[in-house]
């Protein structure tokens, strides 16, 4: 097949891109702009545009089909002319459904966690060399690529992201899926740029447990009250199957987990990554591994890239930067590092970024969620804000959101840099959370820091 992605740079789209290449389709691309890592990975399979832009005179009509990314606009060049020769265009999980619709497909679910979970699953499978197909939203050690395709493997696992399928596509991508197989790990307010309200954003939560397939079955986390009204709400013929955090111990900086074989120690840590894993257990029991086998292959989970990530230690400092962006990552994020370290001072550094987080109404969202720190900082870059044409967000509409009086707040990145290099690590923990990259902080000057 001929197959033509228009904005091939993406994370999930360079990644299918390189997936389709290595299962012999025939791949071109577009792109106005591409970024590290994508180009190398591209250019390396000789993917990558020759020039960047849009080149309408790329299609043509002997195309079997268009991939159609969500950084491409409903008036782009290339589209454009993709619909006036009537080819057949996908949006990024419609072509991962039609390549899987005769596989039993695996969908995770969540506000927060399913990339963990999914990675978890991940690599339980491999670890019992159970081959799979997959398509995951971080880079996993021992992975060549977020997104695996086959003819003949039998199960496909697909973390079920909420945002929108395309630019002339409005349903959210976890509803296209269609899964025989569901997680839904926890639901709190985001992307409210999309999802005005709180009910409308639950709402879409509501379709994706109504789409399971009849007879499927839905793992679901009981201990999240939004999410367990709605699973048991649902009318949808399916099995569901609930989970709790399992028990655990903390000791010395080490996680133990309470197995019936007695405690084991893990590399992950956290209330809510220990719900994640919970989760992930009851998923991979539902594609023939057994609790025992399981705990075989978590002991040696490390983690998903850009997930409570360790990137400095020195003899009692240790630093990890994490994805947490929204209220209940940051909150359950920073509780987890203070929980693993609590004799040590904790430091953390919440970066503002997303679009939700400039909203003076979604601001309110983080009320608390940096208390478990013993020292809290925004940052963030007016300059962001205006780009996203939105109105100015003021330092101390931050500091009333967060309802803490002594939170620290930087506008410039040469503030923050300076702020974190010149303070002092003995005894203490450093958490820098951020979708973002912290106003180009250099995080290879953290080691010399924590020593």
């Amino acid at each position: 097949m001929k197959i033509h992605f228009i904005a091939i740079g993406g994370s999930a789209m360079h990644n299918l891109a390189l997936a389709l290449k290595q299962k012999e389709y025939i791949i071109t691309g577009s792109d106005d702009v591409v970024f590290e890592p994508s180009k190398s990975r591209l250019e390396s399979k000789g993917l990558l545009p020759v020039e960047f832009g849009w080149f309408p005179d790329k299609i043509t009509a002997d195309l079997d089909a268009i991939v159609l990314g969500m950084h491409a606009k409903a008036d782009n060049p290339e589209l454009l002319q993709a619909q006036e020769l009537g080819l057949t265009i996908y949006s990024y999980p419609e072509f991962l459904y039609e390549q899987s619709k005769n596989k039993t497909r695996v969908v995770i679910g969540g506000s927060h966690g399913k990339t963990t979970i999914t990675s978890m699953i991940l690599h339980v499978l491999k670890f019992h060399g159970v081959e799979v197909d997959y398509m995951v939203g971080a880079q996993l050690d021992g992975f060549e690529r977020m997104v695996h395709l086959t003819k003949d493997n039998d199960f496909i696992v697909l973390e079920g992201d909420e945002y929108l399928s395309s630019p002339i596509d409005s349903r959210p991508k976890f509803h296209v899926y269609k899964p025989n197989i569901a997680l839904l790990s926890g639901i709190a307010w985001d992307h409210i740029n999309v999802f005005p309200t709180f009910d409308n954003y639950v709402e879409q939560f509501k379709i994706f447990v109504d789409s399971i397939v009849k007879g499927g079955s839905i793992t679901y986390n009981e201990e999240d009250e939004v999410v367990k009204e709605i699973v048991e709400a649902s009318e949808n013929a399916i099995r569901k199957l609930p989970y709790t955090t399992p028990e655990y111990t903390v000791e010395n900086g080490g996680t133990l987990l309470d197995t019936s074989e007695g405690p084991m120690p893990i590399e992950v840590f956290g209330k809510h990554n220990l719900s994640n894993l919970a989760g992930a257990k009851w998923i991979c029991q539902n594609m023939g591994i057994d609790e025992d086998d399981f705990h075989e292959a978590i002991a040696t989970f490390k983690g998903a890239s850009k997930r409570l990530e360790k990137i400095a230690e020195g003899p009692s400092s240790i630093a990890y930067k994490d994805f947490a962006h929204s209220p209940s990552k940051v909150a359950a994020t920073t509780k987890a590092v203070k929980e693993q370290y609590p004799d040590r001072k904790l430091l953390a550094c919440l970066e503002l970024h997303t679009y939700s987080s400039f909203n003076p109404e979604f601001l309110k969202e983080y009320k608390g969620a940096l208390d478990a720190a013993d020292e809290a900082v925004i940052f963030f870059l007016p300059e962001s804000v205006t780009i996203k044409k939105l109105d100015a967000v003021t330092p101390e509409q931050i500091s009333e959101a967060f309802q803490r009086d002594d939170l620290n707040i930087f506008t410039d990145a040469t503030s923050f840099h300076e702020f974190i290099e010149h303070s002092t690590y003995e005894n203490s923990t450093l958490l820098l959370m951020s979708s973002g990259n912290y106003g180009g902080l250099d995080l290879n000057k953290l080691q010399d820091l924590m020593n």
